[in-house]
């Protein structure tokens, strides 16, 4: 299994992803990683280059660029090199923790969709309150959709989470104002249509208070809602920690407190961290294309890394277009 990384994307690059690569490489035995990126840079974090390679590369896509020109102009950027190695078969699939907008365009560009995918979409995995977790898409690649665009993220959703999440007959709810039929705008009304006749286990509108409680294991929405959406739920985990933080400062008797259940305040905290998840995938695209999040750690990137082993170990893209296929050709016959 070969997987590209973009050793120069996000906060933290070159070092926490060297770093992450490297506990990778040591846990799967079949894996080989290349770092495309400043080789210089790459080589002052990497103590074992068993099974990683490095692949020069002289630009950097930046959070400033503006993604669909950087990718055009910038063919020597890591993010665009890496793409390529996919394109070219030498990959099978590829992470970066750098610009989202840049990524999403140098998998359209350079990757490529499925045939019968109009627009991929970007999809974390986010944190319940059982542990489970719970896919969302789209969060972001297109604010804008139509009713059949969320028809597809459903389908892909659907495959991921019974391949690489192994859950069995995956629930899929459609983010809505309301959980009776009917409800919403003309989007999700007919999206709902769509979906009770789709070959998915369809269990109908879902509110964005129940995302947490685990109401489904994959929900779909369009990307300008489901950036909202994420971005309230990162904005008030990080929120409610910090109050929990000053609660436990306030006096002597709260830090005593805070001494006694520090174990457990941890474990809360791991329990909603984002680097247990892996990244977020780019569904749709011709290969695995993963968006790790920008600030990702060592543990992030080797979640991430493990995340794209089981999609390719799992044949998610392969499954995602035979699916689609047969789906077109029911259509065409009936």
């Amino acid at each position: 299994m070969r997987i590209a990384i973009d050793a120069m994307g996000g906060d933290h690059a070159p070092k926490e992803i060297v770093l992450g690569a490297m506990d990778a490489v040591k846990e799967f035995q079949e894996l080989h990683i290349t770092l495309v990126g400043d080789q210089e840079q790459i080589k002052q974090h990497l103590t074992n280059s068993e099974r990683i390679t490095i692949i020069h590369a002289d630009e950097v896509i930046t959070s400033e660029d503006e993604p669909v020109r950087a990718v055009r102009r910038k063919k020597n950027s890591s993010m665009v090199m890496m793409a390529d190695e996919v394109k070219e078969g030498r990959a099978d699939a590829c992470i970066s923790a750098g610009n989202t907008g840049a990524l999403m365009s140098a998998g359209l560009f350079v990757v490529g969709r499925i045939p019968g995918i109009d627009r991929p979409a970007l999809s974390p995995t986010l944190p319940t309150v059982d542990g489970k977790g719970f896919l969302m898409l789209d969060v972001g690649a297109n604010v804008d959709a139509k009713p059949n665009h969320l028809l597809q993220y459903a389908i892909m959703g659907s495959v991921y989470a019974e391949k690489v999440r192994s859950i069995n007959n995956p629930r899929i709810g459609l983010l809505n104002v309301g959980t009776e039929d009917g409800k919403g705008n003309e989007l999700t009304k007919n999206a709902f249509d769509l979906m009770k006749k789709a070959p998915i286990n369809f269990v109908g509108n879902v509110e964005a208070r129940d995302l947490l409680q685990g109401v489904a294991d994959v929900v779909v929405t369009d990307g300008f809602s489901g950036n909202i959406a994420l971005k309230t739920v990162e904005g008030t985990a990080s929120a409610l920690f910090s109050m929990i933080k000053d609660t436990f400062m306030s006096s002597l008797k709260t830090k005593l407190a805070a001494g006694m259940i520090k174990s457990d305040l941890k474990g809360l905290k791991d329990k909603l961290d984002y680097s247990e998840y892996g990244g977020a995938a780019l569904f749709g695209l011709a290969a695995p294309v993963i968006k790790a999040h920008g600030s990702s750690n060592r543990r992030a990137i080797y979640s991430a890394i493990k995340q794209t082993c089981h999609m390719v170990e799992h044949r998610v893209t392969e499954t995602i277009k035979e699916t689609v296929e047969s789906m077109q050709t029911g259509e065409e016959e009936n």
